[in-house]
């Protein structure tokens, strides 16, 4: 048997090609919508990809099951757990608990662990050449390493009301009936790793086993007691805030997203072109710099998402895809880094990019204002806001700050102030800087905070008492 973890930096997010080398055949779990890298994975072990599935309805990414399946000819598998308002609605092969899956001598067995979300399953392997039991478990967003999949994210992302209760209820029972009842030698895979925001302190280990995260993970001594409402105080308090795109994530994975097909590579685009387009405000300019080069000037009314691991995540808090309608055009050393960028933008269902540019020489310029630590408390703002999470503005703020995330404040512009100046800040800059992008995009009047918190926070520490 093979077993291969994909990892993907950006969203944290790990999927899994899973074959069997005897009869070169191959599974992939939780795939993403640029699918090269399973494709090349099964050509270079000899197997053909001839199944698709996942482990739940994903929030935080847009699945590439169906595109898979497209180009692969591969069969579908989805849960039909959930109850009515939980089905896909798609084709595809519907599991159950204890349905299976099999390729060659590997069988792949479907176990419903309701609480992340009502239809999640998790998946035992076992492979046939060593054994007749299971000895591995995707367990996608239910078990993480250290930590368990968020039951808030419907009530946070999805428009649901008080269903983390109910959600926390059932990751309880999953864990007493499902996952505490299997052998502590299985190995777990889970579908996140740290930084995800789909649980509240996922540890960065790729794996673990059933044995080590029910003698060590923080929920263990709550199941051992049988305390069902400690459990649930404890794993609801300090969950970090859901980007707003989740719920968009949700929608269109629950519908089937846009199969892509063979994409063309990205053309350079001329200045001419993309002069006229943001004349017109028919394309929108997506500076990929950092910050700080950002802050000496940038193209007007450009969003900023930096280059390299977060350009889907920090993509996804600035685009909305059913809003706005523009093509973008992407700042990019070449078509190569071009490419590669548009592979991440894609997996959170940001899929109309125009082209690229390699430089900003003859485009409308435009230079942030910023304001020194210094300066912020004789500066006449109507609102100082803190785009950090609300765990980190809780840890310390800037009195009289007002915290919305900045993944949620294009969604909740009705928080902030019609008219005046708002001065901006996250903890060092970089997520500061892309919000506040949007946020001037959209004709809001901001000024960045240099250095953020951190170089506030430092000059208050270093500047007497009086």
């Amino acid at each position: 048997m093979l077993i291969e973890r994909i990892y993907d930096e950006d969203l944290a997010q790990a999927s899994y090609l899973i074959g069997c080398q005897a009869k070169g055949e191959a599974i992939v779990v939780d795939g993403r919508r640029d699918i090269a890298v399973y494709q090349d994975l099964a050509a270079k072990n000899g197997m053909k990809i001839v199944a698709v599935t996942e482990t739940h309805i994903h929030a935080d990414y847009l699945s590439g099951t169906r595109e898979l399946a497209a180009a692969t000819g591969a069969t579908i598998y989805v849960s039909g757990e959930g109850g009515p308002d939980w089905q896909y609605g798609f084709e595809g092969e519907r599991l159950h608990d204890g349905d299976t899956i099999t390729l060659g001598n590997i069988t792949i067995q479907a176990v419903h662990t309701p609480g992340h979300t009502p239809e999640h399953l998790s998946f035992l392997v076992t492979d046939g050449a060593f054994s007749d039991q299971p000895g591995y478990l995707l367990s996608g967003d239910f078990v993480f390493s250290g930590d368990l999949g968020r039951p808030d994210l419907l009530d946070e992302a999805a428009g649901g009301i008080d269903t983390r209760f109910v959600g926390a209820r059932q990751l309880f029972a999953s864990l007493r009936e499902k996952f505490l009842t299997l052998p502590d030698h299985v190995q777990v895979h889970p579908a996140h790793g740290a930084g995800s925001a789909c649980g509240k302190a996922l540890g960065a280990i790729p794996s673990s086993t059933v044995g080590y995260e029910r003698l060590y993970a923080w929920w263990g001594p709550y199941l051992a007691a049988n305390d069902e409402q400690g459990f649930i105080d404890e794993l609801l308090d300090g969950q970090p805030d859901a980007h707003a795109y989740f719920g968009r994530m949700k929608r269109e994975n629950r519908e089937g997203p846009a199969i892509l097909g063979d994409r063309a590579p990205l053309p350079e685009l001329s200045t001419e072109i993309v002069t006229a387009g943001l004349a017109e405000d028919t394309l929108t300019f997506i500076d990929t710099r950092s910050n700080t080069e950002v802050q000496q000037g940038t193209v007007a009314r450009s969003l900023n998402v930096p280059a390299g691991k977060s350009v889907a995540s920090y993509g996804a808090w600035v685009v909305n895809p059913e809003t706005d309608t523009n093509p973008l055009v992407l700042l990019a050393p070449g078509q190569a880094a071009a490419q590669e960028m548009w592979d991440h933008l894609i997996r959170v269902g940001i899929d109309n990019v125009a082209g690229y540019v390699t430089g900003i020489e003859g485009l409308p310029g435009f230079t942030p204002t910023l304001i020194q630590p210094e300066e912020l408390e004789t500066f006449d703002a109507a609102m100082v806001l803190d785009v950090r999470n609300k765990t980190e503005h809780t840890a310390g703020h800037i009195p009289g700050s007002y915290q919305l995330s900045g993944g949620r404040v294009m969604w909740h512009l009705d928080e902030l102030p019609a008219g005046g100046t708002i001065v901006s800040y996250c903890q060092s800059g970089v997520r500061n800087s892309v919000a506040a992008s949007a946020l001037r995009r959209a004709g809001y009047n901001v000024v960045e905070l240099d250095g953020s918190y951190a170089a506030w926070n430092a000059r208050q520490n270093s500047v007497p008492a009086a």
